[in-house]
């Protein structure tokens, strides 16, 4: 399996688009309802721009994310934002307590907790299924040195364009 990006520390602004492409956004307050609106959201989006074949890919790893976020966090409220260009597809998904961070490695890769909080061996299963199925995945803590957010991300590709996790379908 290929490693999670590091995590990289940015200032307070939305998170930076690969290579130009439309940027969608939607936010949901952070209930038990989020990861489903959250799935629906890219779901349509991904039909209406072309990326058919990424939606089930898409689906699940969005519906993980969010459900770490919900899961993990006390953030009021969650955001999705989805940055689409003629090769690839980037969806992030940011919340307001930058220091639960999805922690990689050993039995629990992928566990979402605090710093300093350790984790069940039950957690860290649905980061192993996002790192599978995307071309990359990492997350970035916006704020500097006093951080206001973060964003957990992940790319796939079109065009039968694997990255290292292993996605890419053929269009």
């Amino acid at each position: 399996m290929p490693p999670m990006t590091p995590p990289t520390l940015a200032t307070p602004t939305a998170p930076t688009p690969p290579h130009g492409g439309e940027t969608y956004r939607l936010t949901v307050p952070n209930t038990a309802h989020a990861p489903r609106l959250a799935r629906d959201f890219i779901s349509t989006l991904l039909h209406v721009s072309g990326y058919t074949p990424l939606v089930d890919d898409a689906r699940l790893c969005v519906t993980e994310l969010v459900t770490n976020a919900h899961r993990h966090t006390r953030t009021r409220l969650i955001r999705v934002e989805a940055v689409v260009n003629r090769k690839q597809a980037t969806v992030y998904v940011c919340d307001s307590n930058p220091w639960a961070l999805p922690v990689p490695g050993g039995v629990n890769l992928g566990a979402v907790r605090n710093v300093g909080q350790s984790a069940a061996p039950e957690d860290g299963q649905g980061l192993r299924l996002v790192e599978s199925l995307a071309r990359a995945w990492g997350l970035t803590i916006y704020g500097g040195r006093e951080p206001a957010y973060k964003a957990v991300w992940f790319t796939l590709a079109r065009g039968g364009a694997p990255g290292p996790g292993g996605a890419g379908v053929a269009a």
